[in-house]
């Protein structure tokens, strides 16, 4: 399925048992500001694990301003104007791990523990077998206990472990944990029966 295809299923609302309300839907040059302060407000401790330096603004404007859903479909929790959580599905469109998606989340600190990640991540385990990719990907610390929990409940298994194999930004070493999962394409189950 092509990505603009796919998007035009959101902006999708998701109610909360709290009665809390948001949308969902992919980042858009227009959330620039919101994009940063979202990731200011994210601890020091987990912002040392993103790959990139997203407290920098210019950072956040080159995702912004060059989307490229294909390649990055970061799929935003959103009420008022302000962004509650982000997932994103990276892919490769090209090479040996083509079939492969890497899924990466983060959510506000005050909005844990609602199942706004368990919700972001269930949908980009769909958008993936949409976009007909044949497994999954997340990589954590095992200090991202948590995390570790929500993908494990969502169908992740370890594929990995690492003793202090790798490094924050103060040179702290850490365990790496590399979680992974099967998609079954609506023709492998239409096959099973």
């Amino acid at each position: 399925m092509l990505p603009e295809v796919l998007l035009e299923k959101y902006p999708r609302t998701v109610s909360l048992k709290t009665g809390l309300s948001y949308q969902i839907r992919p980042l858009r040059p227009t959330d620039e500001t919101a994009f940063h302060e979202f990731f200011l407000a994210a601890p020091q401790t987990e912002r040392m694990f993103i790959k990139h330096r997203v407290t920098e603004l210019k950072v956040i404007r080159d995702w912004c301003q060059n989307i490229d859903y294909g390649r990055n479909l970061p799929l935003l929790a959103t009420t008022s104007n302000q962004i509650m959580g982000v997932a994103t599905l990276h892919q490769q469109l090209g090479g040996w791990k083509r079939h492969i998606g890497r899924i990466s989340v983060i959510v506000h600190p005050h909005f844990r523990a609602r199942g706004i990640a368990r919700t972001l991540v269930a949908e980009l385990i769909e958008t993936a077998r949409d976009f007909g990719l044949e497994r999954l990907e997340a990589e954590f610390i095992t200090e991202q206990e948590r995390a570790i929990k929500v993908f494990s409940l969502l169908g992740f298994n370890k594929l990995l472990f690492l003793a202090d194999y790798v490094k924050d930004m103060q040179a702290i070493s850490h365990d790496y944990v590399l979680m992974g999962f099967e998609l079954v394409t609506d023709e492998e189950y239409a096959g099973m029966g």
